[in-house]
């Protein structure tokens, strides 16, 4: 019973070592829906809420979050992060993370989408985890359930620990 207590602790202060900036999800809709003033604003607060759903889950899990507040202006120059070629990265450095979760939601249609997400070291750019799951509907419960199943099955099992678990060692 001890051995196992103190393995908690030690768990415990190894994740709270680990700091994360979890990014914004972003939106690409592929779909002929698309507007050119941007997602719909339905989409817009999806984006929010499972942007929301992977923090507190990470928190949870033990993990530090960053504050990107002060990045506002770097992340809004960057945006979208699909299209420039890790330029996230110093920002995560900047607001001290030592890995960062960027995601993105691509809509095929009103029916089809596609929760993604990259876990990265901050330091070095190395992909430590990322994961893809298709979600049929284009609703709050489908959405909350995709991005329940990415960050169960993908981003924290196996868990990470204390420095991302030594970058994800196998």
């Amino acid at each position: 019973m001890t051995a196992a207590f103190a393995f908690l602790l030690l768990t415990s202060a190894a994740h709270a070592a680990t700091k994360v900036a979890v990014f914004d999800f972003e939106l690409l809709d592929t779909s002929t829906e698309a507007d050119i003033r941007g997602p719909k604003p339905d989409e817009v607060r999806r984006l929010a809420l499972i942007t929301e759903d992977v923090r507190k889950r990470l928190r949870e899990a033990g993990y530090e979050l960053v504050d990107l507040a002060p990045q506002k202006a770097k992340i809004d120059d960057a945006s979208p992060f699909r299209n420039c070629n890790s330029c996230e990265l110093p920002i995560a450095r900047a607001a001290g993370a030592d890995i960062e979760v960027i995601g993105l939601v691509q809509k095929v249609s009103n029916l089809i989408l596609n929760i993604n997400f990259q876990l990265r070291d901050v330091a070095t750019g190395a992909v430590l985890r990322a994961g893809s799951a298709d979600i049929r509907n284009n609703t709050d419960e489908s959405w909350t359930r995709g991005i329940s199943y990415l960050v169960r099955n993908r981003l924290l099992d196996p868990p990470l620990t204390g420095k991302a678990a030594a970058k994800a060692a196998p």
